[in-house]
This record gives structure tokens, sequence and C-alpha cells, in this order.
């Protein structure tokens, strides 16, 4: 970690044990993944003109991930917490609305 860095949030996203409501064993998730890295280069450009952020590191897992099992990773190292909280959740909220990860709930 480099001078002045005071900060490390890690975040995981962990399956829940309904979708919508509707008891699952597990998610399937799919991605274009070319085009998802494409898209998270651009979210991680934006915090770097945003926040003064060290870096970013996020891992997204494919295929089946089954209930209480994580299948988000997100890690960001900044001066203050104030600053990697909030790269943290944009980071999460943006890769939400244009990162093209789908996921298909498995019924218990």
């Amino acid at each position: 970690m480099g001078k002045g860095m005071g900060a490390v949030i890690c975040f995981s996203g962990v399956v829940r044990e309904t979708e919508d409501g509707a008891p699952i064993t597990a998610i399937d998730y799919e991605a274009h993944e070319e085009m998802a890295r494409h898209q998270f280069n651009r979210i991680f450009d934006a915090v770097e003109k945003s926040w003064p952020v060290e870096s970013v590191r996020l891992v997204h897992r494919l295929g089946v991930v089954p209930v209480n099992e994580p299948s988000l990773w997100v890690e960001v190292t900044a001066p203050h917490r104030a600053e990697a909280f909030a790269a943290c959740q944009f980071v999460i909220d943006e890769m939400k609305q244009k990162v093209p990860i789908w996921k298909k709930p498995l019924p218990a």
C-alpha cells in the first residue's frame, strides 16, 4: 500500500436464499465477457477521475454460485474512508446498471 493510504474497503456480495420472494439454491451468472471488461474499465476510469483512490480490485464470479457464497468482491484503497466507501458504492451501482452480467436464479 502506498504512502498516505489510510482506508481499505472490502465488500462481498453474497447470494441470498431467496430471489423475488422465491426460495433458490444458487444463481447462475452469465456475461458477455469482452463487453463486461470494457464496461468495468470505463467504471474504473470514472473512479480515478472522481476520487483519489490508489486501487480498485473487483471479482465477479460467473457460472453457478450457491446460496451463502460470494458472487462479488470489491476492494478499494484510498487515503480516507469516506473516499473509499463512496468509490466502492459507485463501482457497485454502476456495475449493476452498465455491465452485461445476467443472473438466472435456480429454484430450490
